[in-house]
Formats: structure tokens, sequence, C-alpha cells
């Protein structure tokens, strides 16, 4: 694909916080000998558009922890109360003069580095054409390769606009309920295979931790940044990893369905 010459600056927004209703310690617990949090920097650091990687999380008392290991690792942080991400996401769109935010959540561990890559790609080849791009509808990664890219522009008018609490707790809320004032773009994997409800990476519960520290014991140490092929033919290996958390297959992230434009 050929790339346009223009220069834009991309901010990736990693959220995290110590305590989701499901699985506390999130933000901190260990993945090949680290803190979540630092393997996600770190396979977000892998795609090399990226300019730059800023944490956000809640100004509540037990998010602290995230703070100082932010602090720690000389990563920027950035917190606000749990039910405006979307005033914490612009505010860092805004100190560091962002063209484009990428958003990535803390339960994507397994998140191949090179979808990011390959989206970002699409999406500055054709920004004159998309204000929103994800690969979330129709779905077809495995669950867990979540990424979605947001024009400044239409982060402002998110900010603006956005009064339920749903939308401002989730940033890109606004703009995927509205589909008749933004332009949505959806990115689907080029395999033309669909493992998005039969393929649950995400962490949500304690089975899903169990299921990933598994794949990074198995291959996070020879390869730090193992990618989706490198999951799928572990799985291959060791059928029985998969039903650790196999009850939890039909729960989703995202409920809300748009009818997004296939553009891949």
């Amino acid at each position: 694909m050929q790339m346009t010459n223009s220069v834009i600056n991309i901010v990736a927004v990693l959220q995290a916080r110590i305590n989701p209703q499901n699985l506390p310690h999130k933000a901190i617990l260990s993945l090949g000998g680290k803190p979540l949090l630092l393997i996600m920097v770190e396979r977000i650091k892998v795609c090399k558009l990226i300019n730059m990687v800023a944490v956000s999380t809640t100004n509540d008392a037990i998010d602290d922890q995230v703070n100082q290991l932010c602090k720690r690792e000389s990563i920027p942080v950035f917190r606000d109360y749990r039910e405006n991400q979307l005033n914490i996401d612009y505010k860092i769109a805004l100190k560091y003069d962002a063209d484009v935010l990428l958003k990535v959540s803390i339960n994507t561990p397994l998140i191949d580095p090179s979808i990011i890559t390959k989206m970002l790609k699409y999406y500055i080849e054709n920004q004159d054409k998309y204000d929103y791009v994800s690969n979330l509808n129709p779905a077809s990664y495995p669950e867990g390769n979540e990424v979605e890219i947001i024009s400044i522009s239409s982060l402002k008018k998110a900010w603006e606009f956005a009064d339920d609490i749903h939308e401002k707790e989730n940033s890109t809320l606004y703009i995927r309920n509205n589909p008749d004032k933004f332009r949505l773009g959806n990115v689907k994997w080029e395999a033309g295979y669909n493992y998005s409800k039969t393929h649950r990476w995400i962490l949500n519960y304690e089975e899903d931790y169990v299921f990933i520290k598994k794949i990074f014991d198995e291959l996070y140490y020879s390869n730090p940044c193992f990618d989706i092929y490198d999951t799928l033919s572990l799985l291959d290996k060791q059928p029985h990893l998969k039903y650790i958390n196999v009850k939890y297959l039909d729960s989703k992230i995202y409920s809300k369905k748009t009818n997004y434009k296939a553009v891949l």
C-alpha cells in the first residue's frame, strides 16, 4: 500500500485501571515477568507509526498505583473521573497536539502489533475519507485485537456534544452511535477468516488471565513481538488451552451495533 507524504502526529492512548469489576488489579497483573501495563505499552510501541503512548486512568485512590508505575517508567499518564474518559482523551490529544488518537484497551494483551500498523497505514492513506476507523464492525479478528482510530476533529466534536454518561465513559461511543454525523470505516482481517466469535483473547475474568498467561509463558520469552499467527499455531498444538475461558465466549465488549462501511 502506498503511503501519503503527509506527516501526522499519532498518539496512542492506553486505558488502564487497577480495579475493574470482574478482575481486580488488572493493570498490574504479571505477564512475561512484567506488569500488564508495561507489556501493553511495549506491544503498542512496536508500531513505528505511533509518535507516543500515553496512559489514561481514573483519579480514584486505588489507581495511584497506575500513576506511580507510569511515573517510574517515564510514561505520560493522565487522570480524571472514571465517568469522563472522553475528557481524558481530549486533554491528551490537546496536550500532545495530536492529529489522530489511537485507542487500545488494557484488556488486549494478545493484540497483534502488525494489526495496529496495518490499520494506521490504511487510515493515513485514506484520512480524507474517514473520521473514525476500527476493526469492530463487522469484527473478524479474534476478540482481543480491538483498535480504534479517531481524527482529532471528530474527538473534539464528541467532546463538545456528547452528554450521555455512557458516551462520556467511552470516548468513541458518541461517534459510533452517530453514523450520520461521522464517516465510519472498518478494517477486516485480510486472511478472510472470522474468528471474532470463536476465539476469546480478551482479559476480563480470572479464567481469561490464566489463558493469556499460558500463551505468554509459551511465546513471549523467545519472541516478545509474537503475533496472531504465533498464537493460533500454539492453540493448534495445544487445543486444550482454548477451553480455559470458553464459558465467557459469548461475553462481548461492544454490544451496540453500527453499520460501518467495510473498507478492507
